[in-house]
């Protein structure tokens, strides 16, 4: 695990830095400030979640991992699904939340409109990463519950980083 952990760490640097790219954004519109860690954390909640019930799955031999397969399928569509319950809500505590501190500069619409295209975009992403990952330690015959979480929380941290800006460039 020692050389996964290394590169996971190199990325995780990386996600400092583009993060640091956007700092006069965050500073510009602190609400955005308040979504940076909900949205890395969700994203990589909801990837380690489909982790563990694929890595069950593989230890029972009940996944094919074949688009045809619907336990895949189901599990999938469910984290999308939740996605798209839980990361409004963020978004509307985030206003709430800087609305009562009392800098909140960006319309609770927009606010709701970046957590969720930000979170819905993050758990297919979520989805794409964790399939390959688990199908991956399953090839390699490695332990998916000791490689695909940590994979996943990293990459995912990442990917949320730089989903959420790209977001943010595209609706504010």
């Amino acid at each position: 695990m020692l050389p996964v952990l290394a590169v996971l760490t190199a990325i995780e640097l990386g996600s400092g830095l583009v993060l640091d790219t956007f700092e006069g954004t965050l500073l510009q519109y602190p609400t955005l400030l308040v979504l940076v860690p909900v949205t890395i954390g969700m994203a990589g909640n909801l990837g380690s979640i489909l982790a563990s019930r694929l890595s069950t799955a593989v230890h029972l031999g009940l996944v094919s991992f074949s688009p045809a397969d619907d336990r895949l399928g189901g599990n999938a569509v469910a984290t999308v699904g939740l996605a798209l319950t839980v990361f409004p809500l963020v978004g509307a505590g985030a206003w709430l939340l800087q609305t009562l501190l009392g800098g909140a500069r960006l319309p609770p619409g927009t606010v709701v409109a970046v957590a969720t295209v930000s979170g819905v975009t993050l758990a297919v992403l979520a989805v794409l990463v964790t399939t390959v990952t688990t199908y991956a330690a399953y090839r390699f015959e490695l332990d998916p519950d000791d490689v695909v979480i940590p994979v996943v929380t990293n990459v995912c941290d990442v990917l949320g980083v730089l989903v959420l800006f790209g977001v943010v460039r595209l609706l504010v």
